[in-house]
């Protein structure tokens, strides 16, 4: 691979990146290459290392070293109680809160029909597993509020009514400004909203 065609590739690589475009791309493969080559090294290794040794909790999807995640190993942690998130990220900020003591279920995504994002490409089929193997009593949908977000939520609660119409379902209320992610939110903004939940 010639000089030109290596930093192309790697400025390609750079662009599958949230927000990254390609002027982006290529001031980060610059400075990589000109200024910090120990720093690109370093993501090098930990990528591989992240990629080899992480794969997805058996139990509720999240990115996990361990077949099970430590969360839902722990014995102190409700096993009555699920919160459904889009991402690890979400999990990750509703943990760093403390407002919760029960277990996750981690979709990896939201429906968004323009996209092509259905069902089919969401863990919706090992959510309704998790269902059916658990004793939950309380489904807390902490998908965010944006439209995709929203059009989960339904999807969801559409699905609990038709299928488990035993669990009782609730969803993050006020707190929660209308278009905002929960990975970018205040932790007293998360708590509140747990606190807040409502019946659907």
């Amino acid at each position: 691979m010639s000089n030109a065609k290596a930093i192309e590739a790697l400025q390609n690589a750079l662009k599958c990146l949230p927000s990254v475009g390609p002027k982006t791309a290529q001031r980060m493969a610059f400075h990589l290459l000109e200024r910090d080559r120990v720093g690109a090294e370093a993501i090098s290794e930990a990528l591989q290392f992240a990629l080899n040794n992480i794969g997805h909790c058996t139990f509720c999807n999240t990115l996990s070293e361990q077949e099970i995640c430590s969360i839902c190993q722990s014995e102190k942690r409700s096993k009555q109680i699920l919160c459904i998130v889009e991402t690890p990220a979400d999990l990750s900020a509703i943990e760093q809160v403390g407002a919760f003591e029960g277990r996750y279920f981690v979709l990896m995504g939201a429906l968004s029909p323009l996209d092509g994002i259905g069902p089919e490409k969401l863990a919706i089929d090992r959510l309704i597993k998790c269902l059916d193997d658990t004793n939950i009593e309380e489904v807390v949908i902490a998908t965010n509020l944006t439209a995709e977000g929203e059009t989960t939520a339904d999807y969801l609660y559409a699905l609990l009514q038709d299928q488990f119409k035993h669990i009782t379902a609730s969803r993050l209320a006020r707190g929660v400004p209308v278009g905002g992610e929960l990975e970018y939110m205040d932790q007293a903004t998360v708590a509140q909203a747990f606190r807040d939940r409502k019946k659907i």
